[in-house]
């Protein structure tokens, strides 16, 4: 612009005709610059906007689905929470089952061992017995026929005497 007005100065001097014509484009390419310029500078202002409203929805959507994922986390504690200190009573009542279990598993093999012994020396007496029943037996037989034998021999000594 320094260049042209300084042109314009010198041509002033040749001829005044000329300078008017040249002020007049000069004023009118100013014009159209300025005009150029505030219609970019809109522009850019109205894209401005348009992308701050943008992110102001999107962030009003993510404030909205922070506060729903936060609801259900809630919900989701709270459903959790009584599922857990039911679990932990049966975990107690299991553990406690356990140690009154154990002592009473102690007694059975115990109470087996004295039962398994007990059964086999019960056995043995019955055994024991049946064959006593059976030497019994045997020894009856042979009393018997013994007796028997003497009674006959009895019997033959008192026959020939009458």
């Amino acid at each position: 612009m320094q260049k042209m007005k300084s042109l314009g100065s010198n041509s002033f001097a040749s001829s005044s005709g000329r300078l008017s014509t040249e002020e007049n484009d000069d004023e009118e390419i100013s014009r159209l610059a300025i005009s150029a310029y505030q219609a970019r500078e809109e522009e850019i202002e109205r894209k401005k906007m348009e992308v701050k409203e943008k992110v102001e929805a999107q962030l009003g959507r993510a404030e909205e689905e922070t506060r729903r994922l936060t609801q259900i986390w809630e919900e989701l504690e709270v459903l959790g929470d009584p599922m857990r200190k039911e679990l932990a009573n049966v975990r107690k009542k299991i553990d406690m089952a356990n140690r009154e279990l154990k002592p009473l598993g102690l007694s059975c093999q115990k109470k087996e061992k004295e039962y398994k012994e007990a059964l086999e020396s019960f056995n043995e007496k019955n055994k024991e017995k049946a064959q006593l029943v059976s030497t019994l037996m045997e020894l009856l037989t042979e009393s018997e026929k013994l007796r028997m034998q003497k009674l006959e021999e009895l019997s033959k000594n008192i026959k020939p005497t009458l």
